[in-house]
């Protein structure tokens, strides 16, 4: 480990020029005692580190000095379909891999990309979650993405909707949306997606997975993702909105209320429209469409109006 931390401070010199001891503490997640026990690791081993005193001290490598170390483990290698997003790799056990290797890559650059590099990444970034919205813990993530890097079997116990069940799965690919992690994974030689938070065990077995020769896991994902708004979006209510409601729908609704806001006709004299919303079962759309307040009114379908009108008329006795 020791190796590995004092490459990491050389490339963080030669990358980013003069760094305080403090800097480099936090970025290597060290003491600055063991940064300063580290520059003189160096410093015995020939790297000609400079130690400059005073408010703009700090540590530089000599002007000139460029080291050759550079070459990636497997392990970093991996880790570089995570660039940009530091957070996934760290779930995933691969946000010291992640770092290293990009330290690795900008060394190995020449200066003026470097210079370009840094620059992006300074004015670049990605943050997956959504807003309010804390993802689940997934204790279970790294055992599930160790399977999938070696292609091993995964023995799960795992919580469904209708009760729990065991399976052996041969896990194909992770997926992060909106801060939650999926695995998409064959049982009976069928793809499947699996939430990872509702996995309540799991196991890596010795054994090599099988994957579907072909398999496309960003086809899949997509074509999974439209066959569940298919299934889930099964209804459709007409609403009439006043200007704040149709401003709301995107926000609260996302591509469905995009869709909404697209359907709007022409204003009637108060302003208010008339929009087509695709909406969920009877009790998920009642609560979806009270987030709207008194920015709308159900038109239809009936059963969907009487359902919101009974809330209301509940909601208005017990706070009466």
């Amino acid at each position: 480990m020791r190796a590995d931390r004092l490459l990491a401070l050389l490339l963080l010199l030669q990358n980013r020029g003069r760094l305080t001891a403090p800097e480099l503490a936090e970025e290597l997640e060290v003491s600055v005692r063991t940064v300063y026990r580290d520059v003189e690791a160096l410093s015995a081993a020939g790297v000609p580190v400079c130690a400059e005193r005073g408010p703009a001290g700090g540590f530089r490598l000599m002007d000139g000095y460029r080291t050759r170390l550079t070459g990636l483990t497997d392990d970093e290698a991996d880790s570089l379909s995570l660039a940009g997003m530091p957070a996934a790799a760290a779930e995933l056990g691969l946000g010291a891999e992640l770092a290293t290797a990009q330290l690795k890559l900008g060394a190995a650059l020449p200066a003026g990309l470097g210079e370009r590099s840094r620059r992006i990444q300074e004015r670049f970034h990605l943050d997956a979650a959504g807003w309010f919205v804390a993802a689940d813990p997934a204790p279970l993530l790294p055992g599930i993405a160790d399977a999938v890097w070696r292609r091993r079997l995964l023995s799960a116990h795992y919580a469904r909707w209708g009760g729990e069940v065991r399976r052996t799965l041969h896990p194909l690919g992770l997926v992060l949306k909106a801060g939650n992690w999926y695995l998409v994974a064959a049982a009976d030689g069928t793809p499947r997606t699996y939430r990872v938070t509702r996995f309540l065990d799991v196991t890596v077995l010795d054994e090599p997975a099988a994957r579907p020769e072909g398999f496309d896991l960003a086809a899949y994902w997509q074509e999974a993702s439209r066959d569940l708004a298919a299934r889930v979006l099964r209804g459709r209510a007409r609403l009439r909105v006043s200007r704040a409601g149709l401003r709301l729908l995107p926000a609260l609704f996302g591509a469905a209320g995009a869709r909404a806001h697209g359907s709007a006709g022409a204003p009637d004299p108060d302003g208010w429209v008339e929009v087509d919303l695709e909406v969920e079962t009877l009790p998920v759309a009642v609560a979806d469409i009270l987030r709207l307040g008194l920015q709308a009114e159900v038109l239809g379908p009936p059963e969907l109006r009487t359902a919101v009108a009974q809330t209301v008329t509940g909601l208005a006795q017990r706070y009466a």
